[in-house]
């Protein structure tokens, strides 16, 4: 019975033996998990504030994209003008010409 006893206490030795470093290697494990954990959040952080960096830049080339289309809005409106402008005074040179052929043909007839 003595054997027994001592049969079953170096089992219940192994068994906790076993169990001491299953939880060891439970511990290394969750101890790497927690640290691989940081890095992530650390990462994610990172990228995070990429991504607002990110459409910061876009805003502020959207901002820059929108102030040159004004400006060439406001050049094509002053290039119109001036197209508008000069077609206008050849409209009176035009008219001016005719005129002049009109005064040149009735001095011809008074003749």
């Amino acid at each position: 019975m003595v054997q027994h006893v001592e049969q079953n206490l170096q089992l219940m030795t192994k068994r906790a033996v076993k169990a001491e470093n299953s939880a060891t290697k439970l511990k290394q494990e969750n101890a790497l998990l927690q640290v691989q954990l940081k890095n992530y959040k650390t990462e994610n952080e990172a990228l995070r504030s990429g991504q607002s960096a990110s459409l910061a830049v876009v805003r502020q080339n959207a901002d820059i994209a929108l102030q040159n289309l004004l400006s060439v809005i406001t050049n094509s409106r002053s290039s119109i003008k001036q197209l508008i402008s000069g077609a206008e005074s050849l409209q009176l040179v035009a008219d001016l010409l005719k005129s002049i052929d009109r005064i040149s043909e009735m001095s011809e007839d008074g003749q």
